[in-house]
């Protein structure tokens, strides 16, 4: 008789007997079984609540019911019975509503501890306990009428990455609820200056996406000590399904994170603005003592041939994707997200650290709800995981994974420099050797006759079937931020020069085939005063001063115009690879530090024939020769105006140092 059939039996079957079967059946994660259906835990209605949880390995199973999010003591414990597909279940017949629960699972004896289960869908105070709630009455007024903004191709999408804190926690943002979900819901938000902060402030600039860093509950910071400001980005996974309190006005309160959430999603939205979630699902904080360890000990982590735990995050632990309640897991998150949040997109971190056939599965899921959302990650890991490398999610098997993209670390660091040192500059810089790595930036990373892969700094072949599989990128939240890198790598770097290259960075950024990707408060050029690594500093670091919009207002400028010229000309977004081998010819440039192309014959179904880009890094003019004609000009010297700025003739142009060249005829 198996284990399946004796749970089905029930608890006439002694506990000691189940165990040891249970060694016996599971002898290998492999064996353990897949529960079917939802994998919900906690199932409310006025009458009944119904209890659920998958922990197969389990002698007795006990279900605590709390009055509090936090404090005191349970009051009723209630045993939970053996069933099917290694669930313990029980059902409590009594209006549940605003009461707390936590599981403890008792394996060889030893109770395992307090956990709210891995799939709680609500939480006390810093996530200890699950809270039964009705998620229908978190839905703000309209929620069901909430709609996506229009998205008609992967190649219109322009992120933006920010975080709660950073983007409304200063005085000079006009914001009241700083540092909270609900400052993205605030109209008419200014600086001292009286310029647009906030949700204005995005609306202006004109991104179509917002990438939240983390806003799941995280463990980092204490909800019950928020005075303190105590500063963290997020990527410590505590419960993957609830809104983090800290960002809420009450975090004691679990329907008020809930709420407070889909109101800022509802509020983009309306903004025409789609809501994109950084999702880490790669590793947790704790791991003896995770949701995941306290229910199913080992299944949802890798280890090492020798038992332990497997550490490709560099946080402690990596968890196994590839097995299939991990997997069953993440596409549910996933799908909970869209459909109770409405969120529009997914940045996998560490994606590397997955496997590929669960980012399909992801893919299908979200397909299966709304082709448009979008979904995106970090193609590597931060050391080689326990699995086969090309079964992993990693940057070079982005191909395998259609309609996944990839950041491309390959313009990134042609661009500005290596990610391991922050005082060595590239192309901006002035040093020679990163053209044809930004070149492969361009063409979106996807196989192109002029692009020589042998001298690309890390991919020696091209890794996107289509340019919208590659995310283009400068800086990022986790890394220095482009004018402290600029300062950095460029000593004694004035500021008209510093202007000027942020300029021509971003033209590369905006250019691009790829999907491009700003770090917020790189368009009124913010600084973390050097810092590399702010994930715990404080807000004087991470903060942005709203006063740079106007010390800035140039700079703001061009941001916005090379946002506008991207929208208005499908010729920078083709979202095609052949289209983009036919249409973009790079043209022959004199030395180096320069990379020059055109998008010819109405690329894409452009109104401008023929589309001239040039990017000049060095510290003179460059001179090229283009094809004859007459050129209006739209983008020189840094300043960028679609009506014009003036006419070039061809064959020989000037372009000005350190700057961008865009013109059409």
């Amino acid at each position: 008789m198996k284990l399946n059939e004796l749970a089905i039996i029930g608890v006439a079957a002694t506990t000691v007997v189940s165990c040891t079967l249970a060694k016996t059946e599971y002898a290998s994660y492999e064996l353990y079984p897949v529960r079917s259906g939802s994998l919900t835990e906690m199932e409310y209605t006025p009458a009944a609540t119904q209890f659920t949880l998958w922990a197969p390995t389990a002698d007795e199973v006990r279900l605590m019911l709390f009055e509090a999010g936090d404090g005191g003591h349970a009051y009723e414990t209630i045993s939970m019975e053996s069933s099917e597909e290694g669930t313990w279940k029980t059902k409590v017949e009594k209006d549940l509503i605003g009461k707390f629960y936590t599981f403890n699972v008792k394996i060889n004896d030893k109770w395992l501890g307090d956990t709210p289960g891995i799939n709680a869908k609500a939480v006390g105070v810093n996530g200890k306990r699950a809270a039964i709630i009705d998620m229908k009455s978190t839905d703000p007024e309209g929620w069901a009428d909430d709609k996506r903004p229009a998205l008609a191709s992967p190649a219109d999408v322009i992120l933006y990455e920010m975080h709660h804190r950073d983007m409304s926690i200063d005085p000079s943002s006009g914001i009241e609820h700083k540092g909270k979900f609900l400052a993205l819901t605030e109209q008419g938000t200014v600086s001292p200056d009286k310029l647009a902060t906030g949700i204005d402030h995005l609306k202006e600039l004109g991104v179509t996406h917002v990438h939240l860093l983390p806003s799941y509950d995280y463990a980092s910071v204490d909800e019950t000590k928020l005075d303190e400001n105590k500063y963290n980005w997020g990527y410590d996974p505590q419960n993957y399904n609830v809104p983090d309190g800290s960002y809420s006005t009450d975090p004691y309160k679990p329907d008020v994170r809930i709420r407070e959430f889909k109101q800022m999603v509802q509020a983009l939205h309306k903004a025409g603005i789609r809501v994109v979630l950084d999702v880490v699902y790669n590793h947790t904080f704790n791991t003896s003592d995770s949701n995941f360890e306290r229910t199913v000990p080992g299944y949802f982590y890798r280890q090492r041939p020798d038992g332990t735990y497997a550490n490709g995050s560099a946080c402690g632990n990596e968890t196994a994707s590839n097995r299939p309640m991990m997997r069953k897991y993440m596409i549910e998150s996933v799908l909970h997200w869209i459909n109770e949040y409405h969120i529009d997109g997914f940045r996998f971190d560490l994606m590397g650290i997955h496997d590929i056939e669960t980012m399909n599965e992801i893919r299908k899921a979200a397909t299966s709800v709304d082709s448009t959302i979008f979904i995106y990650g970090e193609g590597w890991a931060a050391s080689a995981p326990q699995m086969a490398e090309d079964s992993l999610a990693m940057k070079a098997n982005t191909y395998k994974m259609p309609g996944v993209a990839a950041f491309s670390d390959e313009m990134r660091d042609a661009l500005r420099g290596p990610f391991n040192d922050n005082h060595q500059g590239a192309f901006l810089a002035g040093l020679p050797g990163g053209e044809e790595s930004i070149k492969f930036g361009i063409v979106g990373a996807i196989r192109h006759p002029q692009v020589n892969n042998d001298s690309v700094n890390y991919s020696k072949s091209p890794w996107a079937e289509q340019p919208t599989q590659m995310i283009s990128y400068v800086s990022c939240h986790d890394d220095m931020c482009l004018v402290d890198r600029l300062k950095a790598s460029i000593p004694g770097i004035i500021p008209v020069e510093l202007a000027k290259l942020d300029k021509l960075a971003q033209t590369a950024v905006f250019t691009s085939q790829g999907v491009p990707f700003i770090y917020a408060g790189e368009e009124v050029m913010r600084d973390k005063k050097g810092v590399h690594n702010s994930f715990e500093s404080p807000d004087s670091i991470n903060a942005i001063d709203w006063r740079r919009k106007a010390e800035h207002a140039d700079v703001f400028a061009y941001y916005k115009g090379l946002i506008q010229l991207r929208k208005k000309h499908p010729a920078f977004r083709m979202g095609d690879a052949d289209l983009v081998r036919k249409h973009l010819e790079f043209l022959p440039v004199d030395g180096s530090n320069v990379v020059a192309y055109r998008l010819k014959e109405n690329a894409n179904g452009d109104a401008w024939g023929d589309i001239i880009v040039v990017l000049n890094a060095r510290k003179e003019p460059a001179k090229l020769t283009v094809p004859e004609g007459k050129y209006t000009v739209v983008c020189k010297d840094g300043f960028i105006n679609e009506q014009g700025l003036g006419t070039l003739y061809g064959p020989e142009v000037v372009v000005p140092a350190q700057s961008a060249l865009i013109m059409y005829k």
